[in-house]
């Protein structure tokens, strides 16, 4: 795969992408400015440490969950920096279970009066995860009888970037600049001239452009392009399946306005109730025309639900 002229900046919404900007040691600067614009915290990060998530006991592959950042500031408040590519059923409950392992890891031996330090989960998500119009959620426990908040030590923000739709001529604060960057970059070719004055986004910039990697970084931005080029296809092509699923289904169950509801709703219907609820024979069906288009077994175990062993007796059959 060739990368076009119109490819002057690298994906920030592949793997090698986010982390290319945000996961360096040498480019920390740019996750502190983020995260500072992102977090209602009172001081401001100055600096951070990135943290090996494998000493954790965190090794979980897994290409539509990409945990990208572990990281602790100089009070050893820690950060989970998480970029998710697709809407997945358990998000809220991944998010939960990725905290609890900083949290395990303050533990001490001996005498230990349970004091913790904070936890930041932030997930930016392009996928919209609800029906609200806001595009960043907060959500901390509180007391719900009184509505006070509860405990301050665990907070997650989550930042649903399809909602944000702002223009250049629009965007009022710094954080909008960083999230415009995210939204944009990938279609820029030249740097926006409100954000031409900015040093820490004209540095953003500079770190994503693709000619400036070396030739082993180039390759293995490709191919994380290439995967998430060969998912979106996969997903593209699952869609007009389930609008005839959910089509089908409509007129089956007599609806009132099957046929209407089953092209609106037909990813919801088709893949929730189609692919999910046991329609294998579909799930058979998508592998086959997947396998024949060559696609990689990874993309096509995420996109079908099939394990290993029955995508290969498809190949045989």
């Amino acid at each position: 795969m060739c990368m076009t002229i119109h490819d002057k900046y690298i994906d920030p919404f592949t793997d090698f992408g986010f982390k290319h900007i945000f996961g360096k040691k040498e480019h920390k600067h740019l996750l502190i400015s983020f995260l500072n614009d992102l977090l209602d915290i009172d001081d401001k990060i100055i600096d951070i440490e990135y943290r090996n998530l494998e000493k954790l006991g965190l090794n979980i592959v897994d290409r539509r969950a990409i945990f990208d950042v572990f990281c602790t500031d100089e009070k050893n408040n820690n950060f989970i920096v998480e970029l998710q590519r697709s809407k997945q059923k358990y998000f809220k409950d991944r998010a939960l279970y990725y905290t609890s392992f900083p949290i395990q890891e303050q533990a001490h031996r001996g005498d230990w009066d349970y004091e913790l330090r904070k936890v930041f989960f932030v997930g930016i998500l392009d996928f919209v995860m609800d029906d609200k119009e806001d595009y960043l959620s907060k959500v901390q426990l509180i007391n719900t009888n009184t509505n006070e908040l509860f405990y301050d030590k665990l907070t997650y923000y989550y930042l649903e970037m399809p909602k944000f739709k702002k223009r250049e001529k629009d965007l009022s604060n710094h954080l909008e600049y960083w999230l415009y960057y995210l939204n944009n970059l990938s279609d820029t070719i030249e740097i926006p001239q409100k954000l031409q004055e900015d040093k820490v986004l004209i540095d953003a910039f500079k770190v994503a452009e693709f000619l400036a990697l070396d030739k082993d970084a180039k390759w293995s931005y490709q191919q994380d392009l290439k995967r998430k080029l060969d998912y979106k296809a996969v997903m593209d092509y699952a869609k007009e399946e389930a609008e005839a699923v959910g089509m089908q289904m409509g007129m089956e169950m007599g609806l009132e306005q099957g046929i209407e509801r089953g092209i609106e709703r037909g990813l919801e219907q088709g893949i929730e109730q189609g692919i999910e609820k046991g329609a294998k024979e579909k799930q058979i069906e998508i592998a086959k025309k997947l396998l024949s288009q060559s696609i990689d077994l990874e993309t096509i175990i995420l996109s079908t639900g099939l394990t290993i062993e029955e995508i290969r007796d498809t190949e045989k059959a």
